[in-house]
């Protein structure tokens, strides 16, 4: 039995971590983020030469409240929930969060009625004035508690993930690449603000082909739940792993 998570189970984390970034109710909010993180105004920090080295130390704090909770919060409740649960129901459980992440998939490409609840709107009220690497961080924590509405289905996806794995270090493995995937965007915003912000404001348009394919995305991940594939290739990745006598 291997503490860890394969790679290729590290890698769909990773990469759902970016699709909830790029979700339509988080990518157009990054910079208002920013300037809440901040303190300054868009313009401010699009026009100010050291925008970068202002926003850096909020976002790094920011990233690291949303992470305690995306990896300690989420990580351990969906250890406690497997060991609650136990072995014998891991089909049972990625059956059911299969179905319930492709209907939350089928949802975000529009094929059919939308959720209520996946659809809440969140507004960032921003408030120009210094802030403390402390605040980013609580608003870090803030974000990550509460935003679940919006990137749910796609984190949903990967708490499901790790409810399957057969040891603590294995679904905070799971949890900490989803937090990298979401983390790393954030920053590369932060680092070249003066030069992305334009950028984000273009890519307004490319929103709902975004939301379609991150839909799409989920919609595979319920299928591989549903057919147990990943359970059958974590069965094999273990049998390699173990020694031959």
């Amino acid at each position: 039995m291997t503490s860890a998570a394969p790679l290729w189970q590290a890698g769909i984390a990773f990469l759902a971590g970016l699709v909830s970034f790029a979700s339509p109710c988080v990518l157009p909010l990054v910079p208002a983020y920013l300037s809440l993180l901040t303190g300054e105004s868009i313009e401010e920090l699009r026009e100010g030469k050291s925008a970068a080295a202002r926003a850096i130390p909020h976002a790094l704090a920011f990233i690291l409240g949303f992470s305690v909770i995306f990896i300690l919060g989420y990580g351990l409740a969906a250890t406690a929930a497997g060991v609650l649960f136990g072995a014998r129901n891991r089909d049972l459980i990625a059956e059911i969060g299969g179905v319930i992440i492709i209907v939350l998939g089928l949802q975000m490409m529009g094929m059919i009625r939308p959720i209520p609840l996946l659809m809440r709107d969140a507004r960032v009220h921003v408030v120009h004035e210094r802030r403390t690497l402390w605040t980013s961080f609580v608003v870090g924590l803030a974000f990550a508690a509460g935003w679940t509405p919006c990137i749910g289905p796609t984190l949903g996806a990967i708490i499901t993930l790790g409810l399957q794995q057969q040891s603590t270090l294995a679904a905070l493995a799971l949890l900490f690449c989803y937090s990298l995937g979401f983390a790393i965007p954030f920053f590369i915003v932060a680092v070249a603000i003066d030069v992305v912000l334009p950028l984000l404001a273009r890519m307004r348009r490319a929103l709902p082909a975004i939301e379609f394919a991150s839909g799409a995305f989920l919609v595979v991940i319920g299928l591989l739940l549903v057919n147990d594939v990943f359970l059958r290739y974590q069965g094999w990745f273990n049998q390699l792993a173990q020694p031959k006598l």
